[in-house]
């Protein structure tokens, strides 16, 4: 897959750890394991226990519940985060579209990687703000469709 170079140049890349000295992306970077997935290959479901966030490197997957599309994630995306820390189960599914090939770090080695740089915490805490945010954009958007058809389809003629 990558290089040790390589691997250090994409993970400065992904949004969490952009802040981060490169003294430490180094060592992120080198404990990281990578793992490759075949097309429509489930990485984890929804329920599961999970302790470990994946980046992907190439490739595309898609966020889902059930059937229902939360996301479709592409190269330098992360995913699977929220288990790291709440320790509950995984919130939805995770599924490739296309051959995937991921970096995967630990709750171990990210505990370990906080302890020395507290500053990816916050990184962290960053990108789960915007996610929930952009959900919340979605959700509010709906429902303002709904709300604009209600009148609509309450003028309709009912047809029997």
């Amino acid at each position: 897959m990558l290089n040790s170079v390589d691997r250090l140049l994409f993970v400065r890349g992904v949004p969490i750890f952009k802040e981060l000295r490169d003294d430490f992306l180094v060592r992120l970077a080198s404990i990281m394991d990578e793992l490759s997935f075949p097309a429509k290959h489930t990485i984890f479901t929804e329920g599961q226990e999970g302790r470990s966030l994946y980046i992907v490197v190439s490739g595309r997957v898609r966020v889902h519940i059930g059937n229902q599309d939360l996301a479709q994630l592409e190269q330098g995306t992360c995913f699977g985060e929220m288990s790291l820390f709440d320790a509950e189960p995984r919130s939805a599914s995770v599924t490739t579209i296309e051959p995937c090939d991921c970096l995967v770090l630990t709750q171990q080695q990210l505990y370990e990687a906080i302890d020395e740089t507290p500053g990816i915490a916050v990184n962290i805490i960053r990108l789960l703000s915007r996610r929930i945010r952009e959900l919340n954009h979605k959700l509010n958007s709906q429902e303002v469709k709904e709300q604009n058809l209600a009148p609509v389809l309450h003028r309709a003629p009912n047809f029997r």
